[in-house]
């Protein structure tokens, strides 16, 4: 989306609908320069270890997988939408590993949309991402709050013990 175009409010998130984000073809400069600042093991950043580690070659940080669904998640759909902050990941699960050469493709559902007080709603996610052979090798449930143009009525509002 580009900068200053107005973003929709948390009820504009059509609930249930499956959204395809795009794809990330993950080279291994990527994989090394990511894991060497951030998850430096050894077969995340050395070609000949990791050639003789349990996974038989270099793979992608699951941080760094990650990072790669919340990047297409955002240019893919929630760049379009205002969104305040991330606030729970509820599951994340690193099914397979991601190798150099893998092109990621990615999907969300929106599980739910809920007011979460004056101004702003709480947004339920489920996605994944799946290699170029579409084997799922990341599964994630995240909530989000995004602002919203619920304000609660006068009998909704918090009251004090003791008033």
């Amino acid at each position: 989306m580009t900068t200053g175009t107005p973003r929709l409010p948390a009820e504009r998130i059509p609930i249930g609908e499956t959204f395809e984000l795009g794809s990330h073809a993950v080279t291994e400069e990527e994989i090394i320069r990511f894991a060497s600042e951030w998850d430096s093991q050894y077969f995340h950043v050395d070609r000949a270890s990791a050639r003789e580690g349990p996974f038989g070659g270099l793979i992608a940080s699951g941080i760094h997988t990650l990072a790669i669904y919340q990047r297409l998640s955002v240019t893919g759909l929630f760049d379009g939408y205002d969104v305040i902050a991330g606030k729970e990941l509820r599951q994340v699960r690193f099914l397979r590993p991601v190798r150099p050469g893998d092109v990621l493709s990615g999907s969300v559902i929106i599980d739910s949309v809920a007011p979460d007080g004056s101004g702003r709603a709480t947004v339920m996610t489920s996605g994944s991402l799946r290699n170029q052979d579409d084997v799922v090798v990341l599964d994630v449930q995240v909530e989000a709050l995004v602002s919203s143009s619920y304000s609660p009525g006068p009998d909704t509002a918090p009251t004090r013990s003791g008033s």
